[in-house]
């Protein structure tokens, strides 16, 4: 279809039935202004074309309520999905920050600045 694929329920299909995807799908920052309509028309068209959450990165709180309102409560399919991919979150390595630079340093043939 024509629809942007965060606004498509045919891409999520895609996603979710060739690909096999069924682990929480979220859609692309909606403040990014490539979608047009306004916020709670686009966070609605998002969650009926099946992303189970809508990101939203640079607003008022305004807006962000406007978004929350719109989205309402998450569908059971979409709440099982966020518990397990907040199940599956590890705790990330310690980073060596020394030997990180020397190893840079070393791919780099000299200092990094």
């Amino acid at each position: 279809d024509q629809a942007p694929a965060t606004l498509s329920p045919r891409v999520v299909q895609v996603i979710r039935n060739a690909i096999g995807f069924d682990n929480l799908l979220m859609s692309d920052d909606i403040s990014m202004k490539a979608l047009t309509g306004d916020l709670t028309d686009i966070t609605r068209a998002t969650l009926a074309a099946g992303c189970d959450v809508v990101l939203l990165c640079n607003a008022t709180l305004k807006d962000r309520t406007q978004v929350a309102e719109a989205a309402g409560t998450m569908s059971p399919a979409s709440h099982q999905r966020a518990e397990a991919a907040l199940l599956a979150r590890k705790t990330p390595l310690e980073l060596d920050i020394r030997a990180t630079e020397e190893k840079l340093n070393s791919l780099c043939g000299g200092p990094y600045v």
